[in-house]
């Protein structure tokens, strides 16, 4: 199944690693591991983390305080955001209109 970023994910993704990274070195690349992980998951089994709504659901990274949001179509996982647990929790919302 391909797995594919709206920008504003890349964008969330990129930014936590540097974040990451700026606060203890290699930190971020661990973080970008997590995410990694946590994204095979997802692809071998899309259906099995927490539903947000009909086709839209939540894997949590283990190490990290991090949700990665995604649609599920047929053919397609389509990763939404990449956000720090204790944000916003409907902002990604937006990102769908």
């Amino acid at each position: 199944m391909k797995v594919d970023f709206l920008i504003q994910a890349e964008l969330d993704l990129w930014e936590a690693i540097n974040n990451y990274n700026g606060k203890q070195v290699g930190l971020g690349f661990e973080f970008a591991d997590e995410v990694a992980i946590a994204l095979s998951h997802i692809k071998k089994f899309p259906d099995a983390w927490h539903p947000l709504s009909e086709h839209t659901r939540r894997c949590q990274t283990n190490r990290f305080p991090y949700g990665i949001i995604y649609k599920t179509h047929p053919d397609l996982i389509l990763i939404i955001a990449i956000m720090h647990l204790h944000s916003e929790p409907n902002s990604w919302r937006n990102r769908l209109h």
